[in-house]
């Protein structure tokens, strides 16, 4: 089964948990094995405040200031495109899965009420509230303290120091992950 250009489905995984767990780290981690594997793969990733990756005095930040809609900069090595919205509005995830060209994989970090199948990222030392016993999304536990958890769980638990054990646990369930946009968007 492949998608609409020919490619074959795309996967897609979210992580969730609070600020400080570790989740930009293990994702980090996951890309650059899966790309050892010779996979595709790109990352979503939520910020919670507004940002800015152009600076002033550049000549995109000019452009977006004297008020295009769209930038787009290109060079032999990337791509960016920088996008204002008229009004506030937080894009789903489901419209940045929409944005990206194909690949193997999508990493998606943050986005934790998705309704995507997700890796929740907990540390016991945080004394947090997990989202797994309450949240039918998370497929998957990724912690610093696998006997540790709060409470049992039928999912599979990752220690986060064995990152290579997730990645192979994600490819060998590789087709639970494939995103339908008709389903999911």
């Amino acid at each position: 089964m492949s998608d609409s250009a020919g490619m074959p489905p795309r996967r897609v995984v979210g992580f969730c948990g609070p600020s400080g767990v570790g989740k930009t780290t293990l994702v980090e981690q996951l890309v650059a094995l899966l790309k050892a594997r010779g996979l595709r793969v790109s990352v979503i990733k939520h910020a919670h405040k507004r940002f800015d990756i152009d600076h002033p005095g550049k000549d995109s930040h000019r452009h977006r200031e004297a008020g295009a809609t769209e930038v787009l900069i290109a060079s032999a090595h990337r791509l960016a495109l920088l996008r204002e919205f008229d009004q506030e509005g937080m894009p789903t995830v489901h419209e940045l899965l929409a944005e990206l060209s194909p690949c193997d994989w999508v990493l998606v970090e943050g986005y934790k009420h998705a309704a995507l199948p997700k890796v929740e990222v907990w540390r016991g030392a945080l004394n947090q509230a997990p989202l797994y016993p309450d949240d039918p999304h998370v497929v998957a536990v990724a912690t610093d303290a696998p006997a540790g958890l709060p409470q049992a769980t039928a999912r599979p638990v990752f220690d986060l120091a064995t990152p290579e054990a997730l990645a192979s646990w994600l490819m060998d369930t590789a087709d639970r992950f494939t995103y339908h946009p008709e389903i999911h968007g």
